[in-house]
């Protein structure tokens, strides 16, 4: 398979896959074969299966941290890639995690073919109530998972960060409520 169709199958830009094979960072074998050709090896496993596969997630909040968003993108594709998953759709978009109308985490979440969805850290999904999403998914037999899960271990102290973040951005505006809840909690507990 030549580095554009396989890009193209594993949800990333053509671009990025022959940036990654001249960085020496492209997850799959592949070698060059003529002065334009790159051929990957990929071999047909059991993972790469016709019913469905993984859908992978990136979200930044505000456009100045677009950068982000491309790096998260391609450690997502990196780790389908070396864990041989089948990525059926991946999004990647510039949004609040307090907005519930995000266009592709709906399209995401409503494509069948994805049979798990993907993303670097939970928060990434949504800032509150992501559990109600992962019920969701496993009510109709997908999953949720999450690469990074050592955000906040502390139960209590996550659900007062989702509540003062809500809060916040109900007075301040969805932009900047996190760092206001942040604050918020480091005034509380100086004092």
């Amino acid at each position: 398979m030549n580095l554009t169709e396989w890009a193209r199958a594993q949800g990333v830009h053509p671009q990025t896959a022959r940036r990654w094979f001249r960085e020496g960072t492209l997850p799959v074998p592949a070698r060059r074969v003529g002065p334009r050709t790159i051929l990957v090896n990929v071999e047909v496993n059991a993972a790469r299966q016709a019913t469905g596969g993984v859908g992978l997630y990136a979200r930044v909040s505000s456009h100045d941290q677009k950068a982000d968003l491309e790096r998260q993108t391609a450690r997502l594709v990196r780790w389908a890639a070396q864990a041989g998953h089948r990525v059926v759709r991946c999004e990647a978009e510039i949004a609040s995690g307090m907005n519930g109308s995000r266009v592709k985490a709906r399209r995401l979440l409503a494509d069948p073919q994805v049979t798990a969805i993907v993303v670097e850290h939970k928060d990434r999904l949504g800032r509150m109530n992501t559990e109600l999403v992962e019920a969701a998914l496993a009510a109709s037999g997908r999953r949720l998972v999450v690469l990074d899960g050592g955000e906040v271990e502390d139960d209590l102290l996550r659900d007062m960060v989702e509540v003062l973040t809500s809060f916040c951005a109900r007075l301040y505006g969805r932009r900047s409520a996190k760092n206001r809840a942040q604050r918020a909690l480091e005034a509380a507990r100086r004092g």
